[in-house]
């Protein structure tokens, strides 16, 4: 990972190994919030050089630590500073809006050290698609920028009417400052140390400054980690890659969460995702689920909060959907884009009621229901008249919006959906894995009507989705491969390539237990499994590209999502097998991470391949190795029933995992697993949820 990345709410900090932004870097980076780059350039010079990177830490989420010193330097004076005789730290964080840097120089010269350190800055204010070479647009202009003492300010006025500041502050007297430029004549003796904090904040309009003490701002941001990882369950086993990757993951979602007024929710990633994603934040939150249901909810109000209201074809808006993404910059203010926000995803909306679904599964809280009544039904609407276009009860998409989407499931590149002949499919398309989640998601929501008293809907739900099922297993079942299309097109035939969508559908319930099975192995044969996990396409297809971003890659999250299927479907044999080889992946990626994606070569090369460009962290691969400790657990609770489903299994690899309390209903549930002659053997340490636990009869030992 060639950036180091700190994010804090809706300010992200982008910079390269050294703690600058420059230019010419495969990552524009920057410093960002609301879609727009409020520092294009922050260089830390001594005597007018760039140091020499010591050592750069991108591990710790809220705090990053980089270590410097200075290069040889001479003039016609004669010796300015002997290489390696100052040490240069840069420890930044952000808090309230606000991004603090301290530098600190230590002098390590035998004799008095005399040197001038700067930092060189400016501020362009470009809309983040204009940063990523995607859109131009009509924008606004620079406006002046103001120095004072210990202060200097770069302004902008938006061609959206808004006016848009970056304000750096110091906190010790400069002896230079000028536009873009700062600074400070230092003398240092042997041992000796000073610093500079500053403090930069991107602002809107009459936004008020939030600048404050910077311990005090360390403190409260340390309090808020404290607070997320203290309600965490902890995680214990022999296997300890997983540990580190549960507790990367959960850091990693702690740095990702939003609040924009509904509560904390998952952006989608970043460094090029960090704003509300309908299909993104709804699966990493459904990923978090055990660990933290909050995030659900805040989730599920979020995207109720955004809800499509209208038919617009520019953002390919209908009434009842649920939005793909949201955009806060110039461009999307001014509707040169279609992303205020855009609506251009077939599966948010399923996934929307998945969600809320097993959230109730996992609290058995009925009140989040009755407060998104009408955005329930709502979504049902939009499911059953704008996503079913021509009434033949599968749910397809089409673009209608000029700068939106062609393909609009997950795999949203414009190869992703291609013929076993190479053709590409032909909108309107029905994906296969769109078609399980409205399965999943209407028998869900069947359930908590009969709950609520609503016996008529639960029972239209109930029927219509039988009714999918059967038409579903008729129509997207291939017979001669054993396995389903990736998708229907506009003709209605079959888009047979073999890929990883149908893994989705094991999870759902819309499948029979031998179809489900034949799912789960051609999933982990050598065509479809890499060694490191399910590719996104199997090779031989006329599609595959091992080094594509959805035809032969693979991505965490997809493989989460099957293995959540496998557990749930009783294909324990395969899941182990997906969990194992995402663990030996995640050993050849910096700081125990999942990356979004990375590319399908097999086991041979001895490595991993990483994807030029894939965000991390990212959220739903993050949220894959929580994923993993559901599906060992083989847990699913049925919060309407105070049920427990219990399917535990452990990987050939592992001989104990102890999970210490599960938040499931207003309780706790400790649990540990131990294999004892070779079978698996299953404790209850602390059962105080109330509902009762039903374990499934355990499989063959692996």
């Amino acid at each position: 990972m060639n950036y180091r990345v700190i994010k804090e709410n809706d300010l992200f900090l982008l910079s390269d190994e050294k703690g600058d932004i420059v230019g010419n870097h495969t990552y524009e980076l920057g410093l960002y919030t609301k879609d727009t780059r409020f520092l294009s350039t922050m260089k830390l010079l001594v005597n007018g050089e760039s140091p020499i990177a010591l050592h750069s830490d991108g591990g710790e989420n809220y705090r990053s630590s980089i270590l410097l010193t200075n290069p040889h330097q001479e003039n016609e004076e004669g010796l300015q500073l002997w290489r390696e005789s100052i040490q240069f730290e840069r420890t930044r964080f952000i808090s309230e809006g606000v991004l603090y840097e301290k530098v600190k120089a230590t002098s390590y010269f035998p004799k008095k050290a005399a040197f001038r350190i700067a930092l060189e800055m400016d501020a362009d204010f470009l809309d983040m698609f204009i940063v990523r070479g995607f859109q131009n647009g009509k924008t606004g202009s620079r406006g002046e920028t103001e120095v004072a003492a210990q202060e200097m300010t770069f302004t902008y006025n938006g061609s959206d009417q808004i006016k848009r500041k970056t304000v750096v502050k110091w906190d010790q007297p400069e002896q230079e400052a000028r536009g873009g430029y700062v600074g400070f004549d230092w003398e240092l003796q042997h041992g000796e140390s000073k610093e500079v904090i500053f403090k930069i904040e991107a602002l809107h309009d009459q936004e008020t400054s939030r600048i404050q003490d910077e311990k005090d701002a360390l403190n409260s941001l340390k309090k808020s980690y404290e607070e997320w990882n203290g309600s965490l369950p902890t995680i214990e086993t022999d296997v300890k890659q997983l540990e580190k990757l549960v507790r990367r993951g959960t850091d990693d979602l702690r740095v990702l969460m939003n609040d924009v007024g509904f509560g904390s929710f998952p952006v989608a990633g970043l460094p090029w995702f960090g704003v509300p994603f309908g299909r993104d934040s709804l699966i990493a939150a459904l990923q978090l689920l055990p660990f933290n249901a909050a995030v659900a909810k805040g989730t599920l109000l979020t995207m109720a909060h955004y809800q499509g209201t209208k038919v617009d074809a520019w953002r390919d808006e209908q009434p009842g959907k649920i939005m793909h993404e949201i955009r806060y910059g110039e461009l999307a203010n001014t509707d040169q884009i279609p992303f205020a926000p855009y609506y251009g995803s077939v599966d948010s909306t399923p996934l929307f009621l998945m969600l809320l679904v097993e959230y109730v599964n996992w609290t058995g809280d009925l009140s989040l229901a009755k407060e998104l009544r009408s955005n329930i039904d709502r979504a049902i609407d939009w499911i059953d008249e704008y996503g079913d276009r021509d009434g033949d009860l599968f749910v397809e998409y089409h673009q209608e919006a000029s700068k939106g989407i062609a393909n609009q499931g997950w795999k949203d590149s414009g190869d992703s959906v291609v013929h076993r002949n190479g053709d590409y499919a032909v909108s309107p398309i029905a994906l296969s894995e769109v078609q399980g989640y409205v399965y999943q998601a209407k028998k869900g929501i069947a359930q908590i009507f009969t709950q609520l008293g609503e016996t008529e809907k639960a029972n239209h739900l109930d029927l219509t989705a039988e009714k999918l099922k059967t038409k579903f297993n008729e129509a997207f079942w291939m017979d001669d491969v054993q396995f389903y299309a990736i998708a229907l097109d506009e003709k209605k035939n079959q888009v047979g390539t073999i890929t990883s969508n149908p893994g989705h559908l094991l999870q759902s319930g819309i499948l029979s237990d031998d179809r489900a099975k034949k799912v789960a192995e051609i999933l982990v044969n050598e065509k479809m499994f890499s060694g490191f996990g399910i590719r996104t396409m199997a090779i031989g297809e006329a599609g595959y590209n091992p080094m594509s971003y959805h035809d032969g890659s693979v991505w965490p999250h997809d493989n989460s999502m099957i293995l959540l299927g496998m557990a749930k479907s009783n294909n324990q044999e395969e899941m182990s097998k997906v969990i194992q080889g995402l663990l030996d992946a995640s050993l050849h990626f910096e700081y125990d991470r999942l990356p979004e994606l990375f590319c399908g070569y097999d086991q041979s090369l001895n490595t991993v391949v990483p994807y030029p460009v894939a965000c991390s962290p990212q959220a739903w691969a993050a949220g894959t190795p929580l994923t993993f400790v559901q599906s060992l657990l083989g847990i699913f609770p049925a919060g309407l029933n105070k049920k427990i489903i219990l399917s535990p299994s452990l990987l050939p690899s592992m001989d104990e995992l102890h999970v210490k309390d599960l938040r499931i209903g207003e309780g706790v549930l400790s649990v540990s697993l131990t294999r004892i002659d070779g079978k698996t053997e299953v404790d209850v340490k602390k059962n105080t949820t109330g509902w009762e636990i039903i374990q499934r009869l355990e499989t063959p030992a692996l």
